[in-house]
């Protein structure tokens, strides 16, 4: 205890800065998939009295529906252009100015979504959710790098894990504020729609006062002052050699490489089981089953006899659930490193999925089995949050150097958002056909990559950028494969071992 309250006090700068990077990331996205469930039925009810208003009929429901999942889907369609615009954007101008214009484009989505039911124009909606989504598929990647660069290696794990929070603490936000007694009431949802504005805001006016991440300034600006004065403010007083050390070392080896492509990252054999696993991490995430698992939600509870107002609130449980459990995620990922967290985590998860699915489909003969399906979700939810959802994000921003980062995390965003659009149009048809035994589905997937992260994933716990290269050389180039980390830093350079 005495040494995590020293930690405190020491990195105060780091842990603030997490915050504000936080709140301006992950959170902006997990608040748009929850917020917008709440407020489907007002928004629907608002493109039809519009469409009444201009032509004098209603609309026909079927494009009602169209109209709907346009309003929705729009969404992906702009977080696929702003993550494939990360790279670029980042590296011409540096995470810090390109957040800082990413929150006022937030800022004016949210006006433009607020002022809908003002100006009686659905199509405001359309324009905001498409800019919105460009904001997040621009700001999460970002985060994801940021925070990664400017925490030393004994808290990088914990500092990883803590956008998986930010991205639960946004759901359970949306959720909370889509209850019909705060924001999701018939008066109210243009405010709960436009909320998103707010952590733009908040962000926008705190971020100035952070810099930017030490690795940028020393790499890409040749900024050595700037650099030890980001370290000073981040990490406080202190014995910073061994972290100045990991920096140093990866500027020798950048010291003739430019920022790859990411065409050319996708060419690069170096980076071939670096891809190969931030692939199936993603696409992981999206075929986990905890979509199936909120959408089932539901149903087990109806069967349960629940009334509908009170699922609602049992409902929301599930999102605190999860936020709680990153936060014992972060707490424990430096202990028991990423692979265990991941490894063991999908593992769990699909023995509690093979349960759900033996429950689901007794439920009708016992009138104690939803209550075991309740649990049996509850629990799939909070190892989830324990295991993969912050260990992911840690091995997503720890297994590439600074050159293929940008790329990476390109790929990474494009496949996640990807992810989103493929499982949002065809979930409804595997349940429809599938009903409750998708959840086998799910199984598969996940047991069969935790016998590939088993394999071939190296811990990255405790380890600098240029040991997690060596690692992954050796499944790069197996044979061919030799040592390249030098032992001792190619440059001269002055630090003091105490800032």
């Amino acid at each position: 205890m005495t040494g995590f309250l020293s930690d405190v006090v020491q990195y105060r700068g780091l842990f603030q800065m997490i915050a504000v990077l936080g709140i301006g990331g992950t959170f902006q996205m997990g608040f748009q998939i929850s917020s917008i469930t709440y407020m489907s039925q007002h928004v629907k009810t608002f493109i039809n009295e519009t469409w009444l208003e201009r032509y004098g009929y209603s609309i026909h429901q079927d494009n009602l529906l169209f109209l709907w999942s346009i309003t929705v889907s729009i969404f992906g369609i702009g977080g696929l252009l702003g993550s494939s615009a990360s790279r670029y954007l980042t590296v011409k101008y540096g995470k810090k100015k390109c957040l800082l214009c990413n929150n006022l484009l937030m800022i004016v989505a949210a006006s433009v979504m607020g002022c809908s039911k003002l100006a009686r124009s659905f199509e405001m909606i359309l324009i905001g959710r498409f800019m919105c989504g460009i904001s997040t598929g621009l700001c999460v990647p970002l985060h994801h790098q940021y925070v990664g660069e400017i925490s030393p290696r004994k808290l990088r794990g914990f500092a990883n894990s803590t956008s998986s929070f930010f991205w639960s603490l946004g759901k359970a936000v949306g959720q909370i504020s889509g209850q019909r007694e705060l924001l999701g009431s018939q008066s109210l949802w243009p405010m709960l729609i436009a909320s998103c504005g707010l952590p733009a805001l908040l962000q926008l006016v705190t971020l100035p006062f952070f810099p930017e991440s030490p690795p940028y300034l020393l790499m890409h600006k040749e900024d050595q002052e700037g650099c030890i004065k980001a370290i000073r403010q981040l990490w406080g007083e202190g014995h910073h050699q061994a972290d100045i050390d990991d920096i140093m070392k990866e500027k020798a080896t950048m010291k003739n490489t430019k920022i790859l492509s990411v065409v050319e990252l996708m060419k690069e054999p170096a980076s071939r089981w670096q891809l190969y696993m931030i692939v199936i991490l993603t696409a992981t995430v999206q075929l986990c089953g905890i979509n199936a698992i909120y959408f089932y939600t539901f149903e087990v509870l109806q069967a349960a006899g629940f009334d509908e107002r009170m699922i609602s609130y049992m409902t929301l449980s599930l999102g605190l659930s999860e936020l709680l459990a990153t936060v014992v995620c972060s707490s424990i990922i430096e202990r028991l490193g990423r692979k265990v967290l991941l490894r063991g985590g999908y593992w769990i998860m699909s023995s509690l999925l093979a349960a759900l699915t033996l429950t689901l489909s007794l439920q009708d003969w016992y009138f104690w089995m939803p209550y075991c399906s309740l649990c049996l979700i509850v629990f799939v939810v909070v190892v989830f949050g324990v295991g993969p959802s912050g260990a992911t994000v840690a091995i997503r921003a720890e297994i590439f150097k600074l050159s293929c980062r940008p790329p990476a995390f390109v790929i990474s965003s494009v496949v996640n958002h990807l992810g989103v659009f493929v499982i949002g149009t065809t979930f409804p048809f595997i349940v429809e056909r599938l009903k409750h035994f998708c959840f086998l589905i799910f199984m598969g997937v996940l047991f069969t990559s935790g016998i590939f992260i088993h394999l071939f994933l190296p811990e990255t716990n405790g380890k600098s950028v240029m040991e997690i290269t060596e690692e992954f050389n050796k499944l790069n180039f197996k044979k061919k494969y030799i040592p390249t980390t030098p032992n001792h830093v190619t440059e001269d350079y002055t630090f003091c071992t105490r800032l």
